[in-house]
């Protein structure tokens, strides 16, 4: 009734009697509002009691609200959006060793890179690791190239140092092949090789088997993985996401969520996660689901910490198969069926628009049976996906998780494709177009840095990391469109889109207070964008500068 009432408070209209100064508990006043909605409104100011928004209007009526032990937020003028929410990052499992890692993100050089190395190999006792986890690409460093094994070894002569590279490349020093006990290419995990240079001689590099090669690495103890868990989300925060929708990932087995849920026992989660389960057993996938999810209703959970279906990779035999066989593909029906007899929520990891019609004929197989348009089913990555495409997308009702990765891979795939291919990936106005819901996030922390800024900055110019322009106007949204992809669009992947990815009343107060203004700052500068001040459901769970004093919890 509340909401209701404070509903007729909104703009410059007379307020509401029961919009009693003693039930808004924050104000924030003299700002850019960003409602993030299909109309692109722009407000002053808004006023929040609880966890939900109920008024958004000029600041001298949102100003009037404000009673005893109101909080009063001076914006400066600054901007405020919804608080972003990933729709495809593997958070939970980043979140297990980003407090034991080195971070190479944002780094310009192989000497800066090294730089970072250095410091924490001085912060370090002789024999701990240094771990590099990815998250970087050659093209970022003006060298446009990767370290070598005698650079790393200069910066951290003392630590065995492990540098990956995405999924396929990492170097490893002498003392971490030494720990590891590697003295062959015989010893390396999943059929991994040493690289090689022009005469045969390894480099210190090894390609493939990288998932089996990272998980023989020391993991930490259940303690540092809680505290790690607890520093990422509030990085996250930092960088305005309250949200993230997680598809699990390699050797997430049930275990490595038990950090994530302590995190939420203790009431610290600052992040709003919906997370799926990736299948882990090759060939007793259904089974596996099936047993996992007995007490596991779609949807089971609270606003904090939701589960999200099954997927990215259901089963084994359709992941990363551009040429299933019919008993593939039967395979996957029967767990797809399952899927959606029990209303679960499905997402694929699939790239090749060459051969996506073998994973949307299952998908139109199973909805002949069962519709599957209420179960917001989604295809993850596909960034050469066509008009035909989104358009059989559109009709199953399936959205599109969409990520950054040419900013990353896109140089390498120009030498594949060609500048003309480049120029429409990813085509996100052709899905637009099509009316497929798109969620945008980044496939953070292996292969991408999770700043949504980053990821904003390249939806708009379409340049790769090392600043090549590579994405044509055509196929490049406006700033509001970016914008709602990375608000709403992820909200609708997560079920979510009635309590969040807008600023409304009504809705949670989940949002982020800009270091600078997203819809005027020049777009090369976006991705340096981050948060001064983020809330998530009214409480403040990032706060700096001017907004220092505002933060109760500091981990």
């Amino acid at each position: 009734m509340f909401f209701r009432t404070l509903a007729c408070a909104v703009l410059s209209v007379g307020l509401c009697a029961a919009a009693t100064a003693e039930k808004i508990d924050t104000v924030l006043l003299n700002g850019k509002v960003l409602s993030a909605d299909e109309r692109g409104t722009v407000h002053q100011a808004l006023a929040i009691a609880g966890d939900r928004i109920v008024a958004l209007g000029k600041s001298g009526d949102i100003k009037r609200l404000a009673g005893k032990g109101t909080r009063v937020v001076d914006l400066g003028g600054r901007t405020v959006i919804p608080g972003l929410i990933d729709s495809h990052m593997h958070a939970i499992r980043a979140a297990l060793s980003y407090g034991t890692e080195v971070h190479w993100f944002g780094t310009t050089s192989i000497e800066q890179a090294l730089g970072r190395l250095r410091d924490a190999a001085s912060a370090a006792p002789p024999g701990q690791w240094l771990i590099v986890a990815g998250g970087w690409t050659d093209e970022q460093f003006k060298e446009r190239r990767r370290p070598t094994q005698a650079e790393l070894v200069a910066a951290a002569p003392n630590n065995p140092v492990y540098v990956q590279w995405m999924y396929g490349w990492a170097m490893l020093t002498p003392l971490a092949y030494q720990a590891l006990n590697i003295n062959s290419e015989a010893d390396l995990p999943g059929g991994g090789k040493f690289v090689r240079d022009a005469s045969g001689n390894p480099t210190g590099a090894v390609g493939g088997g990288i998932v089996q090669l990272f998980d023989k690495l020391p993991a930490p103890g259940f303690d540092q993985k809680v505290a790690s868990t607890r520093k990422f989300f509030r990085e996250l925060n930092r960088v305005g996401l309250t949200g993230v929708v997680d598809p699990g990932g390699f050797n997430m087995t049930p275990a490595e969520y038990a950090p994530l849920f302590q995190v939420w026992r203790d009431k610290a989660l600052t992040v709003r996660v919906n997370y799926a389960y990736f299948s882990q057993k090759r060939g007793q996938e259904l089974e596996e689901f099936k047993e996992l999810t007995q007490l596991l209703p779609m949807g089971f959970g609270d606003e904090l910490l939701r589960f999200n279906g099954i997927g990215e990779r259901v089963t084994f035999r359709m992941y990363n198969n551009d040429q299933p066989s019919d008993a593939d593909k039967e395979q996957y029906y029967q767990a797809l069926k399952w899927a959606a007899e029990r209303g679960l929520t499905v997402t694929q990891h699939w790239h090749s628009n060459a051969s996506i019609h073998h994973l949307l004929d299952v998908y139109e197989r199973v909805n002949r049976e069962i519709p599957i348009a209420p179960l917001r089913w989604s295809v993850a990555h596909l960034n050469d996906g066509t008009e035909a495409t989104f358009a059989r997308m559109k009709k199953l009702g399936v959205g599109w998780a969409l990520q950054d990765a040419m900013y990353y891979d896109g140089e390498r795939e120009l030498k594949i494709r060609g500048e003309a291919a480049l120029k429409s990936m990813p085509p996100m106005r052709t899905a637009l177009k099509a009316g497929v819901m798109v969620g945008a996030g980044t496939d953070a922390h292996r292969v991408a840095n999770y700043s949504p800024f980053i990821a904003l900055r390249w939806m708009l110019d379409g340049k790769s990391a090392g600043g090549v322009a590579l994405r044509g106007p055509e196929e490049t949204p406006n700033r509001q469109e970016a914008l709602r992809m990375y608000t709403s669009g992820s909200a609708w992947l997560a079920h979510d889109e009635a309590r969040r990815g807008t600023l409304a009343v009504g809705k949670l107060a989940d949002l982020a207070v800009l270091s600078k203004d997203y819809l005027s700052v020049p777009v090369d500068e976006i991705g340096n964008i981050h948060s001064l001040l983020t809330l998530v459901g009214g409480r403040v769970v990032y706060a700096e500068g001017p907004y220092a004093a505002l933060e109760a919890r500091r981990p």
